[in-house]
C-alpha cells in the first residue's frame, strides 16, 4: 500500500496546480484541469462508475455498492488546487528517510529548523516528505487525493468490505474560499462525506472559524514633494494608519485555539491608491459579528476624518462554523472516531483554525467533518508530510467504510 500511495503523491504533487486570488471564474486557473484530467483517466482505470470532469473542474466518481442492503452512502473529498501563498511549479519532493530529528536542509535554499517548528521531534524514526526548497510541497490537499484513492483500490481489491456507493469529489479553489461555488450536492448523492483535508494523525474537525473578507481602500494626491505642503495626500500612510488602529494583540500571530484575528493578507501601494485587503476570523458568532463591526466603524471612522471620498471598504461574508450542522448528526462524528481507532489512531477533536469546503458544504446540505491527512505547514516552503501518517489516513477511510453498515438506521 506504501508504494502505490507515495507513488500517487509524487506523480500529483508534481503537477502545477495553483489557484489564484481576485478572479472571477472557477476555476480561477486554468491549469488546474491537468490534474482533474488525470485524476478522471485513473479513476476509469481504476474501474469506477460515473467519473466526470465538468466546466468548472469538479472531479466525481462512484465506487458502487457490493451489496443490495441499503447501507449509507458515504463521500470523500479533496481538493486539488495549492495555495497563491508560494509557488507549486517544478515540484521535486525529497524522501527522508528514518528521520533523525535535526534540520533539514532542502537544496534550495531553505532550512526546516526544529527550532521554528518543535513538532518534529516527535517525529524521529518516522518517513518525510517535504519539496526542495522553493516551492510548497502540496500535501495541501493531493496528500488527501493519493489517499482517497489508496484507499477506493483497497476497496475493490477486498469485496468482503460490504459497502453502499462510495462517492468521491476533488474540487477546484479550496485555497482561495471558492471549492464549493458550483459543487453539486444533489448530484454528489452522499448522504453524509469526510474532507480529508486536516494535518495531525488523529485530526478530527467540525468546527471551524466563521470568516469574511474585508477590502478598505485608500485614496490620495499626488504633488511634486518640493511643493506638496498643504496638497500631498499620502494614502500609503493613511492605510498604515488604519492598519495600526486595529489591536495588535489580535492578530494571527498572537492568537491560538478559539481566539479570533484581523489578518492584514495583501496590501497594494502607491501614493495616490492604497488598498488594504483583511480576513476576520472568530469561532464564535457574536464576536464574529463584532469584529465585522469593528472594522466596520473603523471605516466610518476614517470617513468621518479624512471625507467620505477618501476611501471605500467593503466586508463579505465567506463562511460559517459548520458545527451548527454537524451537532444534529453526530453520528457522522461517532463514525470517524471509531475508524479511527480501529486503524490504532488516537482521535484529536479539535477546532480549525481556517476552513475547508466541508464547511459550506455542511450548510449546503451535506454533512462533511474534516479527517486528518499527514501534512504539515501548509503553504509555504516548509511544508512536509508524515508517511505513516498518510498510511493511516487510508486506515481511517477504509475503516470508515467497513463500519459504515453499523450506521444504516442513520440514513
Amino acid at each position: 500500500m506504501r508504494n502505490k500511495l507515495l507513488e500517487r503523491f509524487f506523480r500529483y504533487v508534481k503537477i502545477d496546480t495553483q489557484s489564484a486570488d481576485g478572479q472571477n471564474d472557477v476555476p480561477s486557473t486554468s491549469i488546474q484541469f491537468d490534474l482533474a484530467h488525470l485524476l478522471v483517466e485513473e479513476m476509469k482505470q481504476m474501474g469506477l462508475k460515473d467519473v466526470t470532469v465538468d466546466s468548472h473542474c469538479y472531479v466525481m466518481g462512484t465506487l458502487p455498492a457490493n451489496t443490495t442492503e441499503k447501507l449509507p452512502v458515504i463521500g470523500f473529498i479533496s481538493h486539488m488546487d495549492t495555495a497563491p501563498d508560494a509557488s507549486g511549479e517544478g515540484v521535486e519532493p525529497i524522501l527522508w528517510e528514518d528521520y533523525d530529528g535535526g534540520d533539514m536542509v532542502l537544496p534550495r535554499g531553505t532550512t526546516i529548523r526544529t527550532a521554528e517548528f518543535p513538532e518534529l521531534k516527535s517525529l524521529v524514526g518516522r518517513t518525510l516528505i517535504t519539496a526542495s526548497g522553493d516551492t510548497l510541497l502540496g500535501a495541501d490537499d493531493k496528500a488527501g487525493i493519493a489517499e482517497i484513492l489508496t484507499a477506493i483500490e483497497y476497496l475493490i481489491a477486498h469485496p468482503e468490505i460490504k459497502h453502499g456507493d462510495i462517492r468521491i469529489g476533488f474540487t477546484p479553489d479550496e485555497e482561495i474560499g471558492r471549492g464549493p461555488d458550483f459543487f453539486d450536492v444533489e448530484k454528489f448523492a452522499a448522504d453524509w462525506a469526510y474532507t480529508m483535508d486536516g494535518s495531525s494523525e488523529g485530526e478530527l474537525e467540525y468546527e471551524n472559524f466563521n470568516a469574511a473578507s474585508a477590502r478598505i481602500t485608500f485614496h490620495g494626491l499626488s504633488v511634486h514633494p518640493g511643493y506638496a505642503k498643504d496638497k500631498m495626500v499620502n494614502s500609503m500612510l493613511r492605510a498604515m494608519e488604519f492598519a495600526m488602529s486595529l489591536p495588535a494583540a489580535e492578530r494571527p500571530e498572537h492568537t491560538d485555539g478559539y481566539e479570533g484575528f484581523y489578518h492584514l493578507h495583501g496590501m497594494d501601494a502607491s501614493l495616490e491608491k492604497t488598498t488594504l485587503t483583511y480576513i476576520i476570523r472568530d469561532h464564535d458568532t457574536a464576536r464574529f459579528e463584532h469584529r465585522k463591526k469593528t472594522m466596520e466603524s473603523l471605516i466610518r471612522f476614517f470617513k468621518d476624518k479624512y471625507g467620505d471620498n477618501a476611501l471605500e471598504g467593503e466586508i463579505k461574508d465567506q463562511y460559517q462554523n459548520m458545527r451548527l450542522q454537524i451537532e444534529p448528526v453526530m453520528h457522522v462524528i461517532e463514525l470517524a472516531e471509531e475508524a479511527m481507532k480501529a486503524a490504532d489512531v488516537i482521535p484529536h477533536i479539535k477546532a480549525i483554525r481556517g476552513g475547508t469546503d466541508g464547511a459550506r458544504l455542511s450548510f449546503m446540505g451535506l454533512p462533511c467533518p474534516n479527517i486528518f491527512t499527514g501534512g504539515h505547514n501548509f503553504h509555504g516552503r516548509c511544508e512536509f508530510a508524515v508517511v505513516e501518517t498518510m498510511e493511516k489516513a487510508v486506515q481511517t477511510i477504509i475503516e470508515i467504510v467497513r463500519l459504515s453498515p453499523e450506521y444504516k438506521d442513520k440514513i
